[in-house]
């Protein structure tokens, strides 16, 4: 088996996959898992809803158009959130509010597509990708309910739920690491940052080469070995405490000390602020 260990997802979202020249990457991976020949039309501004600076590394997202209009939010997370699903709700209605004008009329509310890479266990179930969305059912008949001519026409779908928010749930950790189809090769390289030479899913081609480690200048290189330490810390403390008790005040402190070290290690001050998640003029006086 011929492999070579790639960048991990979540850093390449933050560094190498914002630039429309790699969009290939991104587009294969979306086609694969809706279903779609999709083209990504733009990367829009995103922001994270965590409340303090030194957790966002525990949890990376992005946020695209298509061709079609719609919104598609990614979201990378590490950590455990017992409020997750109430979470992608309101970040979904956020991105609806957001991108409706006050004068605008309701038939104007875009399309939101919810990605969620987990690198951890989320409630009960076999499966390791689910797929949600909004259907109507008859309590009678059983029959789902469709739009009516004039909507149809209007907005070029069948079903309420193709005008609805949709989410994709991946448990990455429940994979197996048995690639069966396309999809699960992507699965395969989230999971284990490794793409076999026999995968031929949309976009793995020009992963193996965009996220190749060796392609990375010294300084990036750096940067990103330190991303992965932090990363491995974070596992380490969701195997030692279950509950994160008193995880802020560490996680502060384990970024702190991360960023005095990378300080002395000459990584720039643009590429520590990024990693550790602290203000720049917090660093500055380590």
């Amino acid at each position: 088996m011929n492999t070579r260990k790639l960048i991990s997802f979540d850093w390449a979202l933050k560094r190498l996959l914002r630039s429309k020249a790699n969009y290939e990457v991104l587009e294969g991976f979306l086609s694969e898992l809706l279903k779609d020949d999709l083209e990504i039309l733009e990367v829009l501004e995103s922001e994270s809803n965590r409340k303090h600076a030194w957790d966002k590394s525990n949890r990376v997202d992005m946020k695209v158009r298509n061709r079609k209009r719609e919104i598609i939010l990614i979201e990378v997370q590490y950590e455990r959130e017992f409020d997750f699903l109430q979470r992608i709700l309101f970040s979904t209605a956020k991105v609806i509010t957001e991108h409706l004008a006050k004068s605008d009329l309701y038939e104007h509310v875009i399309k939101v597509i919810s990605i969620n890479i987990l690198y951890f266990d989320l409630g009960y179930g076999k499966d390791y990708i689910y797929h949600g969305k909004t259907q109507f059912w008859g309590m009678h008949y059983h029959d789902e309910l469709l739009l009516n001519d004039k909507q149809q026409k209007l907005f070029g779908k069948q079903y309420p739920h193709e005008l609805y928010p949709e989410y994709y749930l991946l448990k990455i950790n429940q994979f197996d690491d048995v690639a069966r189809d396309p999809l699960d090769e992507w699965i395969y390289f989230l999971k284990n940052e490794e793409i076999k030479e026999e995968f031929r899913a949309k976009g793995l081609k020009k992963a193996k080469e965009v996220l190749d480690i060796m392609r990375l200048g010294e300084e990036e290189r750096r940067a990103y070995e330190w991303h992965i330490e932090e990363m491995r810390y974070q596992a380490s403390i969701y195997k030692s405490s279950p509950y994160y008790e008193g995880k802020e005040d560490g996680a502060k402190a384990k970024a702190t000390e991360m960023a005095r070290a990378m300080r002395q290690k000459g990584i720039s001050l643009t590429d520590i602020a990024e990693i550790s998640g602290l203000p720049p003029e917090e660093i500055e006086k380590l």
